[in-house]
């Protein structure tokens, strides 16, 4: 299982660093936990991703790549995207996106990443931020 390891810091240069939690910030009352990475490879998966799912991501996220734009046809339910570039940076966070939405190509993106809903906002994903997958 591959999980999702987030830093508000610049790339970290050491392999200790690359395990520490997600957050070390006292705001939070409860330690998020991470998500389960789920990888879209194929053309068929990355074409297909959530469409036609009845039940809502849960602690896990779909990763799609190569992209650089997504849309919400034949969704049920919202969702949350981050895109990243090649240095695995957010680019662009879109929250609470809706079924039948489309996100235009994101110039720079490399991937995207789709999310359980309210995911950027409690995990407090920012542009800038680079994500360890």
């Amino acid at each position: 299982m591959k999980v999702l390891h987030i830093s508000k810091n610049r790339i970290p240069t050491t392999k200790k660093s690359l395990n520490r939690p997600r957050l070390n910030d006292p705001s939070h009352s409860k330690p998020l936990p991470p998500l389960r990475l789920v990888y879209a490879e194929s053309f068929f998966e990355r074409l297909i991703g959530l469409m036609f799912r009845k039940k809502p991501l849960e602690n896990e996220a779909l990763v799609i790549k190569p992209c650089n734009s997504i849309h919400m046809f034949f969704m049920f339910f919202p969702i949350d995207v981050i895109f990243i570039n090649d240095e695995q940076r957010i680019i662009k966070s879109v929250s609470h996106l809706k079924p039948w939405r489309i996100v235009w190509p994101v110039k720079g993106a490399t991937a995207a990443i789709e999310l359980p809903v309210g995911t950027v906002q409690e995990y407090d994903l920012a542009h800038g931020e680079y994500l360890f997958l």
